[in-house]
């Protein structure tokens, strides 16, 4: 059985960072089929709704190493924060002018 072990990224509903420092093991989704009465998408995988919280990446590592379990770790890219000034809006060395 595969587990995929990443941490979030930020929401695009947030500003801040709430969710984001945990560690996630979540297991594979199985198969799908529709549901013949219905139509419905259904699975007999439980287990897809699993999702495990650790504090740390190796923690997560060491908890699908001993039940076994094939991981695939995800490194979380870092952010890239580029400073900015309103003053940098009036700079005299602007490509384009400023204008309302």
């Amino acid at each position: 059985m595969t587990v995929r072990i990443y941490r979030p990224a930020k929401t695009a509903m947030q500003s801040g960072r709430g969710l984001t420092q945990e560690w996630l093991l979540e297991f594979e989704p199985g198969a799908r089929r529709p549901e013949p009465l219905m139509g419905w998408t259904s699975s007999n995988d439980t287990l897809a709704q699993v999702r495990l919280r650790f504090e740390t990446k190796d923690e997560a590592i060491a908890y699908a190493r001993k039940h076994g379990l094939q991981f695939v770790l995800e490194e979380p890219q870092e952010r890239k924060i580029k400073p900015k000034a309103y003053a940098d809006n009036f700079r005299f060395d602007r490509l384009r002018p400023w204008t309302h």
